[in-house]
């Protein structure tokens, strides 16, 4: 359904340093950079930091979550880890496990720009 996720920064490098760190947790090579962009390619979609293009600051989305696939409950626990030793801040509960019909592993940050993203490991029953 969805080809991309992007979203915005106010520090293109400070971001990509971030972003490169903890994505990297996921076996994620580090970012292509164009232009105002940064870029996150795999097999399964695209990720992007941007500055914005109408030139105005870039803000976080109220209500809005980006989630990283996580292989593992410790790739989600080092993915936070690495996020909070470059600048991300823990958001909502300590990482564990959330049950909501399906049994999900959950970590969840705000970025640098104060963007929520979250690791999600899907636990097997």
């Amino acid at each position: 359904m969805f080809s991309h996720v992007m979203i915005g920064t106010n520090d293109l490098e400070k971001a990509k340093d971030f972003y490169d760190k903890l994505l990297g947790t996921l076996g994620i090579a580090p970012a292509i950079v164009d232009r105002h962009r940064i870029f996150y390619r795999t097999k399964t979609g695209t990720f992007s930091v941007s500055k914005p293009i109408d030139g105005k600051p870039a803000t976080p989305a109220n209500g809005g979550t980006i989630g990283f696939l996580a292989k593992s409950q410790e790739e989600a626990d080092a993915w936070h880890a690495t996020g909070i030793a470059n600048g991300g801040t823990t958001c909502e509960e300590p990482p564990g496990v959330r049950e909501g019909g399906v049994k999900m592993y959950l970590a969840y940050l705000r970025d640098p720009d104060g963007n929520k993203i979250c690791a999600l490991h899907r636990v097997p029953t």
